[in-house]
């Protein structure tokens, strides 16, 4: 297996990416460490504090974005980051060439039960013209993106990345403590019989999700003449990996719930990042209005609707809207 600076060299990444990659992934490393130890080291649970998204954080989670942010900020690569964690953004240094946002531990409902859980990432070039402290420089579209990726904590600690050459997959060996290339060039099927969705929320759906998912459960007595298969892993980064790896379709999409939030996932390191990666699998990413790394972010924890994964199905599923 090929280690992770030769493959990302094969795909002509700069060096300077190169670096910030793999501080990237010194921290990934010791999240994957705390994670399998989470049980015997007071790590579980949630604390007393809500994030700026309004959630209650788990320990883990306030963990997680103190090893992200500390390894960025004290490298140098990075000119600012943002996270699900912080308010806003953070400053680093103002001759840092790239900017990042991430999500450091996706899932995190799963940890007290030891499910799938992890971290995302999206990386941009830092505008020259704009000051380390101006969260701005933030609001570029997905399709800006210089590299996206995520690492699942799973049986294996897997990272999913592309630099826009292909999406390939590399497992964490740790008897060298590397990531090594398995698999390049991923690609989704373009069919499939396999929808992730939380159910629970389906009738607080618009009409056409409503009718879309339900020709989906009438299976080869419906209108699709053919079973599916509903998967939920209730985590982004288990979901969308299970899509990378055999196909499906995964959606969170507008809901009326609490008419000031229709959306549930954030743009900027969740929605792009995973946008990215699908679109260099083969798949779409789209929202029901157009293609999710289009679009314009007003903040850097803008919400968005989401409907990815296998090709054929999802323009089946935006059909519906027309």
């Amino acid at each position: 297996m090929q280690r992770l600076a030769p493959a990302l060299r094969q795909d002509n990444v700069a060096l300077d990416l190169i670096s910030l990659i793999k501080t990237i992934l010194a921290a990934t490393k010791e999240i994957s460490f705390r994670v399998s130890q989470a049980h015997l080291g007071d790590l579980m649970g949630s604390t007393l504090d809500e994030n700026i998204q309004g959630e209650v954080q788990k320990k883990l989670d306030v963990v997680a974005n103190e090893l992200f942010k500390d390894i960025l900020l004290e490298s140098g690569f990075v000119k600012a980051i943002s996270s699900e964690e912080e308010d806003t953004s953070v400053a680093g240094n103002d001759d840092g060439k790239y900017i990042v946002s991430f999500d450091p531990l996706d899932g995190s409902s799963n940890i007290d039960i030891n499910s799938l859980i992890g971290t995302i990432f999206s990386i941009h070039e830092a505008p020259k013209d704009m000051a380390a402290d101006d969260s701005d420089m933030f609001k570029q579209a997905g399709h800006k993106q210089v590299c996206a990726g995520y690492v699942l904590y799973g049986p294996a600690t897997m990272l999913v990345m592309t630099t826009g050459s292909g999406t390939h997959f590399y497992v964490l060996d740790r008897t060298h403590g590397g990531y090594l290339l398995a698999e390049r060039n991923v690609q989704v099927p373009v069919d499939t019989q396999e929808f992730a969705v939380n159910m629970s929320n389906q009738r607080f759906w618009q009409t056409p999700m409503k009718n879309y998912i339900s020709d989906l459960i009438a299976g080869d007595t419906g209108p699709r003449n053919k079973n599916f298969n509903m998967r939920w892993i209730a985590a982004m980064v288990g979901d969308i990996h299970r899509v990378l790896c055999r196909g499906g379709i995964f959606t969170y999409p507008t809901d009326s719930k609490n008419a000031e939030q229709p959306y549930k996932l954030r743009l900027m390191y969740e929605a792009n990042p995973m946008a990215f990666l699908l679109e260099q699998a083969g798949a779409l990413a789209m929202t029901s209005k157009g293609r999710i790394m289009d679009i314009e972010p007003s903040s850097i924890h803008q919400r968005v609707e989401v409907i990815m994964g296998s090709k054929n199905e999802v323009e089946t599923c935006l059909s519906y809207y027309k």
